[in-house]
């Protein structure tokens, strides 16, 4: 459904260190590809999968500012694997939110485990795995 998804980031280096962290907790291995926009802006772009992850500071000049009642969801293969980006998050800049990880029961969308993280820019991320039925 996504081709790409793009946050902002006040110091993208902060925010490098903190995205290798967790996205290498779902299978990203590599650098992320760094772009300087015609605007002189940084972006980092982290492709896996079929998909991209974008970090860029905020092209208009204003603070980035993490979206309010938005969530990015990532996919992941197990509860471990749930729990260790949620980890890694936290040891690189990250801040714990909502309940610890875990399996959350009794959704419209069934049983899950999952983590919430918010990066050093604000923005709130979900580390997800559907338990099986």
């Amino acid at each position: 459904m996504f081709n790409h998804i793009m946050v902002g980031a006040n110091d993208i280096e902060q925010s490098k260190t903190f995205y290798d962290a967790v996205l290498g907790t779902l299978g990203f291995t590599g650098e992320a590809m760094r772009n300087v926009s015609g605007s002189g802006h940084t972006r980092l772009f982290y492709v896996h999968n079929g998909g991209t992850f974008c970090v860029s500071e905020p092209i208009n000049g204003e603070p980035a500012t993490g979206a309010n009642g938005g969530t990015i969801g990532f996919k992941c293969d197990s509860p471990e694997q749930v729990k260790a980006f949620h980890d890694a998050g936290v040891a690189n800049g990250g801040t714990s939110i909502e309940d610890p990880p875990g399996l959350r029961e009794g959704s419209a969308l069934g049983a899950m485990y999952l983590s919430y993280v918010r990066d050093p820019s604000g923005n709130k991320l979900c580390a997800v795995h559907r338990a099986k039925a």
